[in-house]
């Protein structure tokens, strides 16, 4: 979505829900509480040669007004981005790290050498107190929003299909905080959308959202839409407190590579090219392995003890090696802790007619190839651990699509090779949707997406959301 600002005359004040400035005070007190406690406990700790109590509290009192000041001027307590998307986040940081700079360039002029462990280690620890703490709050929230709370009315305006579309990522993405409360059509025609009230048709919407009081103006694709129809309707949502924005057609198309820039004197949606070479796949690489040894020294002893396991539960090798078509269509070896009897390859034949895969995939939520200790690794995705191996050698990423079989990137279409042009993942954006229990066309919208969007953030938060659906289990067999 793309939203619509910049309105001229006095801004005006939105209808505000009773939960909204309830939240907002929770996340300040939070971050001021956060702020405060850590800055005198940890800036105790780290103190210069014990230093004097006195010079203690100053300097924890100056750490304290510049990290709030730096709060407040980086609108980290805006309304429009606490409680959902990674922009909340990005403020936090930004406001922590001019905080950082503030201190260190006061500590510069003045000489005081003992400002730097309030640099360096005091405001690092308030910002992962405060991020840690907003995150808490933000589940609360979702918690909240998955039961029909705290959700913001959005209006929604264009074709059938494309409204009924938005509906369902609506409810879908719960956490998103939209609920599509009403629809307008060209036509008005129908007397609802996925059970949503049609309240008019287009050119009644600006009156529709004055009396319905509606936060959001969601315009998606119709005929109707024009860049003067669009342009007047802004003009007459202004003074309604509505927030208007629009979908592009350009749906799967977002993050870094979508710019909006203004060419002779037209605003243009500027789609830039993919990127997959460059510092940040050198970052992403140094990432990939520095974090594949970490992770295989914790994961060591569990490794340990799912082999003996498999090898008591079992005949066969503990170690399943499989064929798997990896960056630009290259095969190699992929390693899994074996989960079925030793002769699960030959008996897939006979299964299939009991296939329950969409697509190329072969799935069944009752196979009866997997024994009794491989269905407690495949519930908690310990039989990928192995594979930490593969992405320590090159072959795979931490982050990525799915690696197909052969037989199964043979059969692909030109648009689905797309996710050839990365490494696969040891997780992606299908791990934390749903894995098993995604539709073939979902998994395969998923990997495009991230082949199309792909970004640092994009890995740091897919990694983050699969310790989640890891530990829930969601959509493993």
């Amino acid at each position: 979505m793309i939203r619509l600002g910049g309105q001229r005359g006095e801004p005006s004040r939105p209808p505000v829900a009773a939960w909204e400035p309830r939240y907002r005070r929770l996340v300040i007190v939070g971050d001021v509480l956060v702020t405060v406690v850590t800055s005198l406990v940890v800036g105790r700790v780290v103190s210069v040669g014990g230093a004097a109590l006195f010079k203690d509290l100053t300097l924890g009192f100056l750490t304290v007004g510049a990290v709030l000041c730096a709060l407040a001027m980086g609108r980290a307590w805006h309304p429009v981005v606490l409680g959902q998307g990674a922009e909340e986040y990005v403020r936090l940081g930004r406001a922590m790290f001019a905080a950082a700079v503030a201190l260190a360039l006061a500590g510069l002029a003045t000489g005081v050498v003992s400002t730097r462990p309030w640099v360096f280690v005091v405001i690092p620890a308030t910002a992962l107190v405060a991020l840690l703490t907003r995150y808490l709050l933000r589940q609360v929230l979702h918690r909240r929003r998955r039961v029909g709370e705290c959700l913001l009315p959005v209006m929604a305006a264009g074709s059938p299909e494309t409204v009924r579309d938005l509906i369902r990522r609506t409810v879908d993405n719960s956490h998103i905080g939209w609920k599509v409360a009403a629809v307008c059509t060209a036509d008005g025609a129908g007397d609802e959308v996925d059970g949503v009230s049609v309240v008019g048709r287009l050119d009644e919407l600006a009156e529709h959202v004055r009396r319905g009081g509606y936060r959001i103006v969601a315009i998606t694709a119709d005929a109707y839409w024009t860049p003067k129809r669009l342009q007047q309707l802004a003009w007459r949502l202004e003074g309604s407190g509505a927030e208007m924005v629009v979908a592009p057609t350009l749906m799967e198309v977002a993050g870094p590579r979508l710019h909006v820039n203004s060419v002779l004197g037209m605003p243009l949606l500027r789609v830039s090219a993919p990127v997959f070479t460059g510092m940040r796949r050198v970052v992403k690489g140094v990432v990939d392995r520095v974090g594949a040894v970490v992770l295989l020294l914790m994961a060591a002893p569990v490794m340990v003890l799912a082999a003996v396991a498999i090898a008591v539960d079992s005949r066969g090798a503990v170690l399943y090696r499989q064929r798997r078509v990896g960056k630009s269509g290259r095969e190699f070896t992929i390693l899994k802790f074996r989960t079925m009897v030793q002769d699960a390859d030959r008996r897939k034949t006979e299964l299939a007619d009991a296939n329950e895969g969409a697509g190329v995939l072969f799935k069944m939520r009752k196979d009866p190839r997997v024994t009794r200790v491989g269905a407690i690794l495949r519930r908690y995705s310990l039989d990928e651990l192995p594979q930490l191996i593969n992405v320590l050698s090159g072959s795979m990423s931490l982050v990525g699509p799915r690696p197909p079989l052969p037989e199964e990137s043979a059969r692909y279409e030109p648009d689905m090779r797309r996710r050839l042009l990365v490494k696969p993942g040891l997780t992606g954006l299908w791990q934390v949707s749903g894995r098993s229990d995604l539709p073939w066309e979902e998994a395969v919208r998923l990997d495009l997406r991230y082949v199309e969007d792909w970004s640092l953030a994009l890995d740091a938060m897919i990694l983050w959301k699969t310790f989640r659906a890891v530990l829930g289990g969601q959509g493993a067999y």
